[in-house]
């Protein structure tokens, strides 16, 4: 082989560049191969840090997943903005959750019991005081639940960040395409790359997203059970900005999302479509994201769009991600992330050390679908 490694990842998004970076910070000779570093899903998400606005009622393990990343997160974006020079627009005025209509009030209020029994800092607001934190909310707004610890940045900056400071710490970027694992003796030794070349490592982290389970030279047993889930997103742009916190909206029944950046973005999204490796923009996934916002802030059809885009997001069975050891030697996973891709990228990156915590990494374990089997 004709270059060596410590440790290669497949996948240069948010989640591969992360555990790259972290492990390159650890002294080991770290390779990245991605032809198109940070063009899938971390080019389409939003960045929304909310695992307390986004909680569910039967994944309280991923919302463990989520709140331990999220401590991990104010410490994570300082080391990297000042490793890379790369500011990342973490912001931390947290998620209002809001409801249009009676049915979605209903449903808001619901939540609002379940994340109180659960303990999480989130407080229950009326109408009236919904509008007096974002006055740009339409008068329909019924009202809503304000997760004041969610935050959010902006992925795309976080990508160029990772980029900057693996390179800094002397990580090596592969612009080429992965075709192949290599395994000598039942145990992963490197990846035949698209060029031709064979690469070796003495660990292999799979973390190509939607595409994870489609590396060949791998046993079944190996290969990590995600699937593609399509999601559509707008970018919009106004004067001045018009939101000072990501705003998650039911109309409905149907989810909507604005994340505000600092310069009059609002990121609106987003669609979630089980379409395989679909990636085209539809006139009805813009719509129905238009139509929602529109309900919820008025003002958005009057600004500029100035991007649209779909991503797939890497989907798992149990909606877990899976990270750490796979059923081959040699092979590590860290894809699977779902919506959860940005806000778990720290944790992740800790759980692809040999230190990690022992009961977070038993809850997004690979070997959990060998063990079902």
């Amino acid at each position: 082989m004709a270059h060596h490694f410590d440790v290669l990842v497949i996948g240069g998004g948010v989640i591969g560049l992360s555990v790259a970076w972290r492990a390159a910070g650890r002294g080991l000779r770290v390779a990245v191969a991605d032809p198109e570093p940070g063009t899938g899903a971390s080019h389409a998400a939003a960045g929304m840090l909310a695992p307390v606005s986004e909680v569910t009622y039967t994944e309280e393990p991923l919302l463990r997943l989520g709140l331990a990343s999220l401590e991990r997160w104010p410490a994570f974006a300082a080391e990297l903005a000042e490793a890379s020079g790369h500011d990342v627009d973490y912001r931390t005025e947290g998620t209002l959750d809001v409801a249009f209509g009676s049915d979605d009030l209903a449903a808001l209020d619901d939540l609002a019991v379940f994340v109180a029994k659960l303990g999480l800092p989130a407080e229950r607001l009326t109408g009236r005081e919904c509008r007096r934190l974002e006055p740009m909310l339409a008068p329909a707004v019924r009202g809503g639940m304000l997760a004041g610890k969610d935050a959010w940045v902006d992925p795309r900056r976080v990508v160029v960040a990772l980029l900057s400071a693996l390179e800094r710490a002397g990580g090596t970027l592969l612009r080429t395409r992965v075709t192949g694992a290599v395994t000598t003796a039942g145990t992963v030794t490197g990846v035949r790359l698209e060029t031709g070349e064979t690469v070796g490592a003495d660990r292999v982290v799979l973390a190509a997203g939607a595409w994870s389970a489609t590396l060949d030279g791998l046993p079944p047993e190996a290969l990590p059970p995600v699937r593609p889930v399509k999601g559509q997103i707008m970018r919009l742009r106004s004067s001045a900005p018009i939101l000072r916190r990501c705003v998650r909206g039911t109309v409905h029944g149907s989810y909507v999302y604005l994340v505000p950046r600092g310069d009059g973005e609002v990121v609106l999204g987003a669609t979630q479509e089980e379409m395989g490796f679909d990636t085209r923009v539809t006139a009805g996934g813009l719509w129905e994201l238009l139509r929602d916002a529109r309900e919820l802030v008025p003002g958005v059809t009057e600004f500029e769009v100035t991007d649209v885009v779909a991503g797939l997001r890497p989907g798992s069975p149990d909606n877990l991600p899976l990270v750490g050891p796979a059923a081959v030697p040699g092979l590590w996973l860290a894809t699977g992330h779902h919506r959860g891709g940005v806000l778990l990228a720290p944790l992740t990156a800790d759980l692809c050390s040999d230190t990690a915590d022992p009961e977070l990494s038993a809850i997004c374990s690979p070997l959990r679908f060998q063990e079902r089997r």
